[in-house]
């Protein structure tokens, strides 16, 4: 009889060992389970998908400093694109004018004023002119902020009866701001002057 009762006693205990071995082992995988669907989740937040023509692309999101340049140097494309490339048509030029002008300072606003009090935007229209302007190298110096920048590039006026090519070189320095749906980038050009604007070639139609 006590033999038996050993026996059901080390049962007992070997009972015992393994519910508490599977207890330890079923709440360390939990906490693996949990971390892991944490991380993951994590990595997921991180992760944006754009539906483009019935494709899915992944797209990641990026601190506004890994970019600086590249937008930097699309602000001053943008900007020079609007207030540059205009056709004779009263709404193009207020347009693109505006939009520039979101785009910069007062020191836009008076060269603009300038044109405008000269007769310019007027010669357009009633001359029938087209105005395009290419970019033909950006360069922004971020190690210093203000932002300097350097524009060059290619302007074409075109008439009924030639297209005459200028040479285009501007400067000015770009400032931090907010973001808006009129200033994509979230610069503001300041202190831009034109360095240089010079025929090159003219071409006959």
């Amino acid at each position: 009889m006590f033999q038996q009762m050993k026996n059901i006693d080390t049962a007992f205990q070997h009972i015992r060992l393994f519910c508490i071995v599977v207890i330890v082992a079923s709440i360390v995988l939990d906490g693996w389970v949990v971390t892991q669907s944490s991380l993951l989740a994590g990595r997921a937040q991180q992760r944006i998908y754009i539906l483009a023509n019935d494709k899915v692309l992944q797209a990641y999101a990026s601190d506004h400093r890994d970019n600086i340049a590249v937008e930097a140097r699309d602000h001053v494309k943008m900007f020079h694109y609007y207030f540059f490339t205009l056709d004779p048509d009263e709404k193009v030029i207020a347009g693109h004018i505006g939009q520039a002008l979101y785009l910069a300072d007062e020191s836009a606003k008076r060269q603009y004023d300038n044109l405008k009090e000269s007769g310019y935007f007027n010669g357009l229209i009633a001359g029938n002119i087209s105005q395009h302007l290419e970019a033909d190298s950006i360069v922004v110096d971020t190690r210093v902020y203000p932002y300097h920048f350097r524009f060059v590039g290619r302007e074409q006026i075109i008439r009924a009866s030639s297209i005459l090519t200028r040479k285009l070189v501007t400067e000015g320095e770009l400032r931090e701001v907010s973001r808006s749906d009129n200033n994509p980038h979230g610069f503001l050009l300041e202190r831009w002057r034109i360095v240089e604007n010079r025929n090159l070639s003219v071409e006959p139609r």
